[in-house]
């Protein structure tokens, strides 16, 4: 029994250390998502949009699912490409957050008159919505990604007002922080600072919001070699590594590499190959398997 005990835990063992880390990948101006093995940049998975449809935002669920934001509505599909559920926004909306919560329910984040953050369950309907203000008329330049803290407040990245605000589950503003630049992306570290995008000012920022105070700035200059372009979406490792979608939708410079890893001492550890096949990249989520 107990070398049976010990065999388990060594397959089990096994299993865990074989999964290889796979990046999925979208941009609103690539009608593709795919999934990229990391190590070979090899794609590995396709998904064509349909030709409305735009990918802001794409994650893999725990049941390898792919969940993205398409403007005008949000998706939950299987890898054979049928469709599990698919929100859709009302008129005169733009839907560009769609996220899997920690409790596996789902979170999408809708700009308009007045923008609205919906919750919906692992079927796909609506558990609870909340409308706030952004104070912009222009919708499409009120935000891109928000995110759920611990603390079951939502981190908003204000673009055209370049902070970051924090709401409560009711619409009211407890703080904001001015980063600068057209706020894209937030990521939570392990110990509550955030992690920023800042978009056309070509950089990433870390924030102490108890502070208010920027900590960090990683920019071109800060770096090895390379260039930092349109800085979309953020992944942070929890080594300290922080993955860039460094997107050329607003750049002429089609040389730099589209995903680029950056260490805490601001060095580039990895970048994306370069593959033809890839117009653009402006999401992306990093997964095992």
């Amino acid at each position: 029994m107990k070398k049976q005990l010990i065999y388990l835990i060594v397959v089990i063992c096994c299993c865990s250390c074989s999964k290889k880390e796979k990046l999925i990948v979208g941009s609103f101006d690539w009608q593709q998502i795919a999934i990229i093995d990391k190590v070979s940049g090899k794609i590995e998975w396709t998904y064509d949009l349909l030709p409305e449809e735009e990918c802001y935002d794409v994650e893999v669920t725990p049941q390898k699912e792919v969940l993205y934001a398409y403007k005008q509505g949000a998706k939950l599909i299987k890898r054979n490409h049928e469709v599990v559920w698919d929100y859709k926004t009302k008129e005169n909306e733009e839907l560009y957050t769609a996220t899997r919560l920690e409790s596996g329910n789902y979170l999408l984040a809708i700009s308009g008159l007045p923008a609205r953050i919906v919750e919906l369950d692992k079927k796909g309907d609506v558990l609870k919505e909340m409308a706030f203000n952004t104070v912009t008329l222009d919708i499409t330049q009120q935000f891109r990604h928000i995110i759920k803290t611990p603390q079951n407040t939502y981190l908003v990245p204000l673009m055209s007002k370049r902070k970051i605000s924090e709401i409560d589950e009711s619409g009211r503003f407890l703080r904001s922080v001015f980063c600068g630049g057209t706020p894209n992306d937030i990521k939570l570290t392990d110990d509550g600072k955030w992690v920023v995008s800042t978009g056309n000012a070509q950089s990433f920022i870390e924030i102490d919001p108890e502070t208010k105070k920027i900590t960090r700035t990683v920019e071109t200059t800060s770096l090895n070699w390379g260039k930092l372009q349109y800085v979309a979406e953020i992944v942070r490792y929890k080594n300290g590594n922080t993955l860039l979608a460094n997107s050329n939708e607003y750049k002429d410079d089609q040389s730099q590499p589209l995903l680029v890893e950056i260490d805490p001492d601001n060095k580039i550890v990895w970048r994306l190959s370069f593959n033809p096949q890839i117009t653009n990249i402006s999401t992306v989520y990093s997964f095992f398997e």
